[in-house]
């Protein structure tokens, strides 16, 4: 049974069967409920994990915030604690149950090295894999906090993200106060909207349920929401909750009035050098951040 489950995990699909079998032999299956901590970031570990059943999160310290960021997801097949199997390992991100009844397949550094230890080929992958790990959590860190990171803008963001936390869900405009269409679209339209109380703008988008459903469009609307609660880069809108009614999605956005590149591009004609290079660096650096993420975006045009 795990025999061919293995297999078909991508750090060992190149194993020689002898091998695999003698990972088989020492396997144990650990189990796990929703909200339970597998790894902690920070702590030592020796233990690899390969997930049989079920879903965790990954989630990781952000310099500048209160609480642990969400980086991925992970589901049946993937893997982690691949750092251990090589070397002393301290956690460099927290792994949680969010299903029911996880199942994971464990195997632990000694065992590892006993039954795989003189396959030249996998330990060479692996210590290439791990020094890729590094190199894209260097990344996301230089992204994810800055250096020069304004601490008061900083308390300013979670101040808003606390204020439209209270918001109620299913009653948005009770508390949101509508200034103007900034576009209408197909799937709905987006409002540049402002807290009542206060002056701080934001971009709502509202995303007609009907059009969700005859589209099929439901997963592409939660990979969009579940991406952009990921991302924290400046070159990326900010995200802050959803809400919903009997007719719409909405989405709270970080709103920027300066318009879609391509209607700049056709009103200029064309950009100066200056101005060309500094919106493809903007690009590059979106995409640098998604990428670190593990996200590929396959849409990418001026408008």
């Amino acid at each position: 049974e795990y025999f061919s489950f293995l297999r078909s995990v991508s750090l060992l699909h190149e194993l020689p069967e002898e091998k695999l079998s003698k990972i088989v032999d020492c396997l144990e299956v650990d189990y796990f409920e929703k909200g339970e901590y597998i790894i902690r970031e920070g702590e030592e570990g020796n233990t690899f994990f390969i997930i049989s059943k079920g879903e965790v999160i990954v989630t990781q310290k952000t310099e500048g915030l209160a609480e642990p960021q969400k980086i991925k997801t992970l589901g049946v097949g993937d893997y982690f604690g691949e750092k251990a199997l090589i070397s002393e390992d301290v956690r460099s991100a927290n792994i949680i149950c969010n299903e029911n009844d996880t199942q994971c397949l464990v195997v632990d550094r000694e065992n590892f090295n006993q039954m795989v230890g003189t396959y030249e080929e996998l330990q060479a992958y692996l210590k290439d894999y791990v020094r890729e790990l590094s190199i894209s959590d260097e990344r996301r860190n230089a992204q994810t906090h800055p250096p020069k990171v304004d601490s008061a803008e900083v308390q300013e963001l979670q101040r808003l993200r606390d204020r439209v936390a209270l918001l109620l869900e299913h009653q948005p405009f009770q508390e949101l106060e509508v200034i103007a269409t900034l576009g209408v679209g197909g799937f709905g339209r987006v409002e540049l909207v402002k807290l009542k109380d206060e002056d701080t703008t934001f971009a709502l988008k509202c995303i007609k349920k009907k059009h969700i459903v005859d589209t099929r469009q439901q997963e592409h609307v939660y990979s969009e929401k579940n991406i952009l609660q990921q991302t924290n880069s400046t070159f990326i809108i900010r995200f802050f909750r959803t809400f919903r009614d009997n007719k719409f999605v909405y989405l709270l956005l970080e709103v920027c009035l300066g318009g879609e590149l391509w209607t700049v591009l056709r009103d200029m004609s064309y950009f100066d050098d200056l101005t060309a290079r500094f919106c493809t660096g903007c690009v590059l650096e979106a995409f640098d951040h998604l990428h670190a993420l593990g996200v590929i975006y396959r849409d990418l045009k001026p408008e």
